[in-house]
């Protein structure tokens, strides 16, 4: 839960464009404490709650969109809108792989036969379901 809090918190650092000290400085205005990790979880939801007041909007998140080669862009993306066509995060291709290979393994990690029959697995579903 505090690791949570403290990754919102670092988040809205960024989304709203505070450099170091006035982060700082929020932070020892609100919590007497110049650090997030020197925070409780009861303080942190406070500072949460204030960047919202300020502007902050934390986004739902599907995922972190794996790195591959060049080579594999082109899949990838068709592999994206695949899933975003399904509403489904990035995580459930995580599901897929371990199926597939039979053992837990990164995207980035696959090669470009593997990333083809992920995209052909995602085809099939979108089919299966009538989203194709």
């Amino acid at each position: 839960m505090k690791c949570n809090l403290i990754r919102i918190v670092h988040t809205g650092k960024s989304r709203l464009g505070w450099d170091d000290d006035t982060y700082r400085d929020v932070l020892a205005r609100l919590t007497g404490k110049r650090s997030a990790s020197d925070c409780s979880a009861t303080e942190l939801e406070k500072v949460v709650t204030y960047m919202r007041t300020v502007g902050f909007a934390p986004t739902a998140s599907y995922g972190r969109r794996p790195r591959v080669a060049t080579g594999r862009k082109g899949m990838l993306s068709k592999i994206e809108a695949l899933l975003a066509e399904a509403g489904r995060p990035w995580d459930y291709l995580d599901g897929i792989v371990e199926r597939m290979l039979g053992e837990k393994k990164p995207v980035e990690w696959l090669n470009d036969d593997q990333v083809r029959k992920l995209m052909q697995m995602l085809i099939v579903d979108a089919k299966r379901h009538g989203r194709l």
